[in-house]
C-alpha cells in the first residue's frame, strides 16, 4: 500500500462529504424553485443527502464486486449510528425522544433489521431481496408524506426537519437554475469520484494489513460515510434540537437498509454476498442494537448521559473484538464470550430494573391524578 493509496483514501472521505452537501443544496434549491413543498424536499432530497455517501460507496463496491464492503458498510453504519452517534451525542448533551419514535419508528428499525437478517440467510441479497427493500422505502416514504399533509390539514406539526423560513425559500428560489442544476451535477460527480478513490483505497488497505473487506466496511468505512449523521446529530443537540439528533440517526438507519441496500441489491449485477461471518455475528449485533433502542428510549423518553455512556462503551468494545479477530489475536474468543455472559446480560438486567421503576413511577402518577 503507497502513499498515495492512502491520501487517496483520506480525501475520498472528504469528497463523499462535500459531494453530499453540495447534492442536498442544489437539489433542495432546485425543488423549491419547482414549487414543491419543504416538507417533501426533508423527507427525500435531505433524506438522500444524509446517506449519499453510504449510497455511492454501496454501489461502486457492488459493480466492483466487493460485497465485504457493501454489507460492511451498511451494517457497521447502523451499528455506529446508534451506538457511537447516539452515545457521543447523549455524552455531550442529553437527547430527547419523542413519542413517533418509540412506538413507530424504532418498531418499524428494529424490523426493517429483521427482516434483512432474514433475506440475507440463504448466503445473499438478489434482484427480488431488493426490491423487496426498495419497495419498502417507498411504502415507508408514502406513508411519511401522507402523514405530514394530514398532520398540515389539521394544524399539528410532526418533528421532523429543522424549520426554513419563507425569505430563506424566496431566497432559494431566486437562485439561478443554472447554478442550482451544477451544484447538483457537482455533488454527483463529487459523489461518485469519491466512492471510486474510498473504495480502491479500503481494499488495498485490507490487502496491505491482511484483514477481510468486510472488517473494513464495519470500521473505518463505516464510520467515514457516518460523518454527516454525526455532524447533524451533534449540532442538533448542541443546538437544543435534541429530538432531531435521535430522528435523524433512526431515519437514517430505516434509509440505509431500505434504499441504499435495496437499490444496490436491485441494480447489482450478481446481487450481493452476504458472508457467513457476517451472517453470525455482525447482523445479530445490528438487529440487538436495534432492538436495544426500545427500553432505552422509552426509560423517560430520553437518552441519559449514563446511557449514552453505555452505547458507547459497547461500540468500543464491538470495536475492539473486530481488531482482535481481524488480526486473530488469541484473546478474541475470550473476550467475546466476556461480552455475551457477563457484560450484556448485567447490562440488560440493569436496564430492565430502570424500566420497571418508570413504568411504576408512570403508575403511581396516573392515581395520584385521577385521585
Amino acid at each position: 500500500m503507497t502513499t498515495m493509496t492512502l491520501i487517496l483514501f483520506v480525501l475520498g472521505f472528504v469528497l463523499l462529504v462535500v459531494g453530499g452537501e453540495l447534492l442536498v443544496r442544489g437539489a433542495s434549491s432546485l425543488a423549491e424553485a419547482l414549487g414543491i413543498p419543504p416538507l417533501i424536499v426533508g423527507l427525500t432530497v435531505v433524506a438522500f443527502g444524509t446517506s449519499a455517501p453510504e449510497i455511492a460507496v454501496l454501489l461502486k463496491s457492488a459493480f466492483s464486486g466487493q460485497s465485504g464492503l457493501v454489507v460492511g458498510n451498511v451494517v457497521g453504519s447502523n451499528i455506529a449510528n446508534v451506538l457511537l452517534i447516539l452515545g457521543f451525542s447523549a455524552m455531550v448533551a442529553p437527547l430527547v425522544v419523542s413519542r413517533r419514535i418509540i412506538f413507530i419508528e424504532v418498531p418499524l428499525m428494529i424490523a426493517i433489521s429483521i427482516l434483512m437478517l432474514l433475506l440475507s440467510l440463504d448466503g445473499q441479497l438478489s434482484r427480488f431481496d431488493g426490491v423487496i427493500l426498495f419497495s419498502g422505502f417507498l411504502i415507508h416514504l408514502a406513508f411519511m408524506i401522507r402523514e405530514q399533509r394530514r398532520a398540515a390539514t389539521t394544524g399539528e406539526t410532526l418533528p421532523a426537519e429543522p424549520e426554513t423560513s419563507e425569505n430563506e425559500i424566496s431566497d432559494r428560489k431566486r437562485t439561478p437554475w443554472a447554478k442550482n442544476g451544477l451544484l447538483v451535477a457537482a455533488g454527483l460527480v463529487v459523489l461518485v469520484l469519491g466512492s471510486e478513490w474510498l473504495v480502491n483505497g479500503a481494499v488495498a488497505m485490507a490487502r496491505a494489513l491482511g484483514v477481510s473487506e468486510l472488517v473494513l466496511g464495519l470500521t473505518i468505512v463505516a464510520i467515514g460515510t457516518s460523518l454527516p449523521e454525526m455532524a447533524t446529530s451533534i449540532i442538533a443537540g448542541l443546538r437544543g434540537q435534541r429530538d432531531i439528533a435521535v430522528g435523524n440517526v433512526i431515519g437514517s438507519n430505516i434509509f440505509n437498509i431500505l434504499s441504499g441496500l435495496g437499490l444496490t441489491a436491485l441494480i447489482a449485477p450478481r446481487g450481493i454476498e452476504v458472508s457467513t461471518g457476517a451472517l453470525q455475528f455482525d447482523i445479530p449485533v445490528m438487529v440487538a442494537t436495534a432492538v436495544a433502542c426500545l427500553p432505552i428510549f422509552f426509560i423517560g423518553h430520553r437518552i441519559a448521559r449514563w446511557e449514552g455512556g453505555l452505547f458507547f462503551a459497547y461500540y468500543v468494545a464491538y470495536t475492539i473484538y473486530l481488531v482482535m479477530t481481524a488480526t486473530r489475536h488469541q484473546a478474541a474468543a475470550q473476550f467475546r464470550l466476556v461480552m455475551l455472559w457477563f457484560v450484556m446480560p448485567l447490562t440488560i438486567l440493569t436496564v430492565l430494573i430502570f424500566l420497571y421503576r418508570t413504568l411504576r413511577d408512570n403508575k403511581r402518577q396516573t392515581v395520584l391524578s385521577e385521585s
